[in-house]
């Protein structure tokens, strides 16, 4: 696991993306995502962009990515992903260093726990040690683009983990799909927590909230959330288990280590 050093290793993974975005879930491209076969936009040039590799065979390959853009970078190309779904204008305000989140992917024979681990244990090297990042955020996606069939999962969300007015991103509002469809005590909590996809259940277990509004996807056939996590709230609890470099990576928070295969396979989707 490690950051793409070259134009090449990038462009490995905008075709990794490809593949599990519109070959296998069916996200409908463009005349030039079509021609290239590559998940490439504006973003990709002044991203970071974590790989796991398998070094196993003859030559690496590339099974897995994800990626992370800060303010600076993102600002220089006007702006970040997210804000193309959710006005984000109190969290570039807050006055915290932030980093959007999203493109997450793995090859199909690669969804296992230790690559999961490998992902999140880059992500917390960046946020931790690298670069001293305050407040993750980025878009968490349902499959599908009908929000009845998630409205008990949306009105969870809205109810029991809705961002603070300070922190909290609101869809734009031409896309702006309501959260709120039942009464919060019509909703048995526990039942739907397990319902909800693999990537959401783990950013919630170590303290992430979300904007308020939902987005449909219809280019990639999902329902989207704004998630929001403030990096202390890991790091508060699980300081001990941490070490500024030494040699050694950074293990990562036990909830999200925690997912099992199962979770593994069904997590990485467009998010």
């Amino acid at each position: 696991m490690r950051l793409a050093k070259t134009p090449a290793e990038i462009e490995a993974a905008q075709r990794l993306r490809y593949s599990i975005f519109y070959d296998e879930f069916g996200a409908k491209p463009d005349d030039t995502v079509a021609a290239t076969k590559l998940d490439a936009d504006k973003y990709d040039p002044v991203a970071d962009h974590i790989i796991v590799v398998d070094t196993s065979g003859d030559a690496e390959k590339i099974v897995g990515t994800y990626r992370l853009i800060r303010k600076e970078p993102a600002d220089s190309v006007g702006g970040f992903y997210t804000s193309n779904e959710y006005d984000i204008s109190a969290l570039q305000s807050c006055g915290m260093s932030i980093l959007e989140l999203g493109r997450s992917c793995v090859l199909p024979d690669y969804r296992t726990r230790p690559v999961l681990q490998l992902l999140w244990q880059g992500i917390a090297n960046y946020v931790m040690v690298d670069h001293q990042i305050e407040l993750l955020f980025g878009c968490a996606s349902f499959h599908g683009t009908d929000p009845d069939k998630i409205s008990e999962q949306l009105s969870y969300l809205y109810h029991y983990h809705l961002a603070p007015p300070g922190l909290r991103p609101t869809a734009l509002p031409d896309r702006f799909v309501k959260m709120d469809l039942h009464p919060k005590e019509s909703l048995n909590p526990k039942k739907i927590f397990n319902e909800l996809p693999p990537l959401i259940k783990g950013y919630l277990r170590v303290g992430s909230m979300v904007g308020d509004g939902a987005v449909i996807d219809e280019q990639f056939n999902t329902i989207d959330v704004c998630i929001v996590l403030q990096t202390h709230l890991v790091t508060s609890r699980y300081k001990k288990h941490y070490e500024r470099k030494t040699g050694q990576n950074m293990p990562i928070p036990e909830e999200l280590a925690g997912q099992t295969d199962a979770d593994a396979e069904a997590l990485f989707r467009r998010d």
